[in-house]
């Protein structure tokens, strides 16, 4: 009798891996280490690597696999300049919502390692992509910036696994970055970030180490319905 053919598909998907224990620990310890990075040494990041961890990113998933994210490496020294000052005077201007010592500290805390960090990165949104087709976005059109967000953090993951770190810039003007930068219409800022060796590895998030402010329980974010 002969015996069933083999299911041919089945021959080339291949096994599953098996995350154990160990694995699962590791990756823990990723994530707890994953902080937002400031401060850089000036050591250069190779061309290569970066372009590794750009893929790695667009391995994350998105709605309706429309793959809204799109990323530009900013090397001009003329833009950086201008995406510096874009932050100063972003960041004087909300300086002026804080008053006494809350003022005094914020002022005293180094939010971005623009100057420093030897790759500026900048990802942004195409929100006029075709692809996907507008599936899963119809009541939700915001997925799609959620989903180059989730790209975001698979970079940041990498990056930190090969002793990398990453931080993410929000004090600027979104639409003054995408002039700067001359991107297409219908792209929209989602984060730009300093990509650098960092100076000192710290578990503790900067900002809690300043005083500002303290993580806070998990149990008190969740509700069961």
């Amino acid at each position: 009798m002969r015996a069933p053919a083999a299911d041919k598909s089945a021959a080339h998907d291949p096994a599953p891996p098996l995350f154990d224990k160990a694995f699962q620990r590791r990756l823990e310890e990723l994530i707890r280490w994953r902080r937002d990075v400031r401060r850089f040494r000036p050591d250069p990041v190779a061309d290569a690597t970066v372009a590794e961890l750009i893929g790695l990113a667009a391995l994350a998933p998105s709605v309706g696999n429309s793959q809204p994210w799109r990323f530009v490496t900013v090397a001009d020294q003329g833009r950086r300049a201008r995406v510096i000052a874009d932050f100063e005077a972003c960041n004087r201007d909300a300086l002026l919502d804080y008053e006494g010592e809350q003022a005094r500290l914020y002022a005293s805390l180094k939010l971005a390692g623009l100057k420093e960090a030897p790759v500026h990165l900048a990802v942004f949104c195409d929100t006029s992509t075709e692809l996907g087709h507008g599936l899963g976005r119809k009541t939700m059109p915001e997925m799609l910036h959620y989903s180059v967000v989730g790209a975001i953090t698979t970079l940041w993951l990498a990056a930190r696994a090969r002793g990398i770190g990453v931080g993410w810039v929000s004090i600027l003007e979104p639409d003054e970055i995408a002039d700067i930068l001359d991107v297409p219409d219908g792209w929209e800022l989602i984060a730009y970030l300093c990509v650098g060796y960092p100076e000192e590895a710290q578990i503790e998030p900067e900002l809690q180490r300043a005083g500002w402010q303290s993580r806070v329980d998990v149990g008190t974010l969740l509700l069961r319905r």
